[in-house]
């Protein structure tokens, strides 16, 4: 890079402060990466109630500003902390004084005030970035924001956006009354601008006025251009396809950073070359989680318990897997009906079922170091990364074939020993029941399981790659005008 690259990164979610999901993992994770390779990456998320001041060391008031929205006046304070990467947080407690992150009835108005004050902030701070990298339809109207209210000041002059999809189906729908509750006006409400079938989508706000747009995987980009992935945007997304680019997410994967070489939350460290002691973290995690400590293979899920992640077809076969010599440990929380399904049938077959509804990341680590299997059988995936978490602990995935699925593991070949799990394509549960078969019929061959193991131990999954790319477009963006 002839001049250093100047990036804000705009997210609802940084981990380990604030997170939910992927957003979370990937807002605290590729800026690091950025940064390691000479970008001038600053990361703004909002000061929820929740956000642990104990995980933010010399955390300093730095400025207060007002934000319009309509005839509102709402007070922004800033405050920052030192970490690998300089972050900000945006405090306000009428709108983020509260328990969890979203799910209320202004959340039109809460992103809104965000996206409109993370614009604001930089004059305050006195940074001009190259780049203003939005992250999901919390953001949305950050685009919109910067080019139609901010774009005649000298200041915000040349400021280019990236705009992040990390999941298509959430889309921040709303009626066309907020338009002017959030600084805006019914001249939006036009199919070429936030007008979504009758209703005002951030998400649209983000896709139409971004100067590009990325999503998690490239496989996902080329998806949701179809009218079966793209939940009404696909038009949007096909007539903007030069300006979409797919760029896999990647993992931490520093000094204890997700290795199970060193992870001190796992009961025995252990590499590619020392395979024999996940058996030893398998019999810790079975007296622990009270199965009995044999050797039948254990299939682990650590999920979002949503439909999203197939888990109606897990319902579908629980009754074939539950008649398998296997355990199965579940770890996650979400819809009720899921929670129930694994719930009940722990309840009946306590041997073979261990149903942990909670999240518990300590738990999933150990999950993952210990178990044979992971099952991800997702009806969509922008990207994922529990089979990238598993395959780095040496546990083999069974995915369907969608997403950013196909972008991060490879279906075994026993003839030439390439590949790092088992992948099936139709949405059916028979489909999944073959994957899972020929998995277990590999486990029991144990050179070649314990190839598969090391294949995906091996991989690379380090942001650096990624980071990369990322580069490349920022400066690509950078170099417009």
């Amino acid at each position: 890079m002839s001049e250093k690259l100047k990036v804000l990164f705009v997210s609802t979610e940084v981990s380990p402060y604030a997170k939910s999901g992927g957003l979370g993992d990937v807002a605290g994770s590729l800026p690091k990466a950025l940064r390691a390779r000479g970008v001038d990456v600053r990361v703004i998320f909002p000061r929820y109630k929740t956000v642990r001041e104990d995980l933010m060391p010399n955390l300093q008031y730095l400025d207060s500003f007002t934000v319009n929205l309509s005839w509102r006046r709402q007070s922004a304070s800033i405050y920052s902390f030192d970490s690998d990467v300089p972050m900000y947080m945006l405090q306000n407690d009428y709108y983020f004084g509260r328990d969890g992150f979203y799910g209320y009835s202004d959340d039109y108005e809460r992103f809104a005030f965000f996206s409109k004050a993370t614009v604001e902030f930089l004059a305050k701070i006195d940074f001009r970035p190259d780049i203003i990298h939005f992250n999901d339809w919390q953001t949305g109207l950050g685009p919109v924001y910067l080019r139609d209210i901010y774009g005649g000041f000298l200041f915000f002059q040349n400021m280019k956006t990236l705009f992040t999809i990390h999941n298509l189906r959430y889309q921040g729908v709303f009626g066309r009354e907020i338009l002017w509750a959030v600084d805006l006006n019914d001249g939006y409400f036009t199919s070429g601008k936030l007008e979504f079938y009758d209703k005002v989508s951030y998400m649209k706000a983000g896709l139409t006025y971004s100067d590009a747009i990325s999503t998690v995987s490239e496989t996902y980009a080329n998806e949701i251009k179809t009218g079966q992935y793209g939940y009404g945007m696909d038009g949007i997304l096909r007539d903007r396809g030069d300006r979409l680019f797919g760029i896999v997410n990647g993992i931490d994967v520093g000094y204890q950073e997700n290795d199970p070489a060193t992870d001190p939350d796992i009961f025995e460290n252990f590499t590619a070359d020392t395979l024999s002691k996940k058996k030893d973290n398998k019999r810790q995690l079975q007296a622990y989680l009270n199965l009995p400590q044999i050797d039948a293979p254990m299939i682990a899920i650590i999920s979002r318990l949503v439909d999203q992640k197939g888990l109606d077809l897990v319902a579908v076969a629980m009754s074939e897997l539950m008649s398998m010599d296997i355990q199965l440990v579940v770890l996650g929380t979400g819809d009720g009906r899921y929670e129930h399904l694994f719930k009940h049938n722990a309840w009946h077959n306590p041997h073979k079922l261990s149903a942990n509804i909670l999240f518990d990341n300590k738990l999933a680590k150990r999950i993952y170091a210990s178990a044979d299997i992971f099952l991800m059988p997702s009806l969509f995936e922008p990207c994922g990364l529990g089979q990238i978490f598993a395959m780095r602990y040496g546990t083999v995935p069974i995915v369907r074939r969608t997403g950013g699925l196909v972008d991060t593991v490879s279906h075994f070949n026993e003839q030439t020993g390439a590949g790092t799990g088992f992948m099936f394509d139709d949405y059916v549960a028979s489909g999944m029941m073959w994957a899972v078969k020929e998995a277990l019929r590999v486990y029991y061959d144990k050179n070649n399981w314990e190839k598969i193991m090391r294949n995906g131990m091996l991989c690379d999954f380090s942001w650096d790659k990624s980071a990369g790319k990322y580069i490349t477009l920022y400066e690509k963006l950078k170099n417009e005008r």
